[in-house]
């Protein structure tokens, strides 16, 4: 395959993993993500298979090499597996890897199919192991459901990482034994810091926990050396000498990872954000919809190399400060 023009940005970085998500909706209503009573997109704002196909392809034939699944929650869209296999017809094409990031409930239904789609790994969120916890912090009682989801990925052969996000008062003491059960699993585990995305009920700097704090808590338990591991993402990885895993850290508030920075994001109703923090935006829609889609969509990418910013400037330091943006995680794509 040729790639008509690489995606470079104005900083010279060559841009290859688009983060593409397929809804934002979510059967979790995870407290530090979005409100319980959650405004989702009309179902006639999203784009349709065949228009998410077309539009991944584009960004294929531009030099992405990676496409991540997201939402929302991307299983519970109905015809997401069928995105999925289409997609994986591309692998050993231009395209090097197909994947997805899930909330884990609805894996004991998909697992196989995603793994005979051709994907290989897959994030799934999980930020405690204890039943009320996991029902207080997500609004539903699902973790026996997501706990069943990892059992079936790795039956399926699928490789899974775990995201947990650091949330102080709340997991902060239990990550010590969520990162000895997930190695014990044979899982890798990455720690991210909450983010300041969308209105929420409550105030996020209640929660925040740097993983700074963290790791000095880590270091008194285990053993944590420098891993050369990368999987084009921003965590730094650390191989835990006790465990035999490997634990990876995202660090968007206290150590700013934007320099290497090598993707972009497209939300379900196809607004291109070169920036998770950003308000940076090209409307994909419109192009896809345009008389010379082909044309409308290669102008719409060479636009968002150019909008792209350096960095993203995410803070937490004060009671009551709004969020960074007014849109949720959820709507970006996570």
């Amino acid at each position: 395959m040729t790639v008509t023009r690489p995606l470079l940005d104005q900083f010279a970085r060559r841009i290859s993993y688009l983060r593409l998500s397929v809804t934002d909706r979510c059967d979790l209503r995870c407290a530090y993500c979005m409100p319980e009573r959650m405004t989702f997109l009309p179902k006639a704002d999203v784009l349709s298979l065949e228009e998410l196909h077309r539009m991944a392809l584009g960004f294929i034939d531009r030099g992405i090499t990676k496409i991540r699944l997201t939402g929302g929650e991307p299983l519970v869209r109905r015809d997401m597996i069928e995105l999925a296999r289409a997609l994986g017809r591309k692998l050993g094409d231009g395209l090097e890897e197909l994947t997805l990031t899930t909330n884990g409930t609805q894996l004991i239904t998909h697992a196989e199919a995603l793994a005979e789609a051709g994907m290989r790994r897959i994030n799934i969120s999980l930020d405690t192991l204890d039943r009320a916890g996991f029902a207080k912090l997500a609004r539903r009682d699902m973790l026996p459901q997501v706990l069943e989801g990892i059992d079936a990925a790795l039956a399926a052969g699928l490789k899974v990482k775990l995201n947990t996000v650091a949330l102080k008062g709340i997991n902060e003491e239990e990550i010590p034994s969520l990162i000895a059960w997930a190695h014990g699993k044979g899982l890798d585990l990455t720690l991210i810091e909450v983010m300041p995305l969308g209105e929420v009920e409550e105030d996020r700097i209640d929660h925040y926990l740097p993983l700074s704090a963290v790791r000095d808590r880590l270091d008194a338990e285990f053993t944590l050396t420098p891993s050369d591991h990368r999987t084009g993402g921003p965590a730094r990885y650390f191989d835990v000498a006790e465990t035999g895993g490997r634990l990876g850290l995202i660090t968007p508030l206290t150590s700013n990872f934007c320099e290497g920075c090598n993707r972009i994001r497209v939300t379900a109703t196809g607004q291109l954000y070169p920036c998770l923090g950003g308000g940076e935006m090209v409307d994909l829609r419109g192009a896809l919809r345009s008389v010379d889609p082909e044309v409308a969509m290669s102008e719409a990418l060479d636009t968002a190399m150019r909008i792209k910013p350096e960095r993203h400037h995410f803070e937490i330091d004060r009671r009551g400060a709004a969020p960074a943006l007014p849109r949720h995680m959820s709507m970006t794509g996570g």
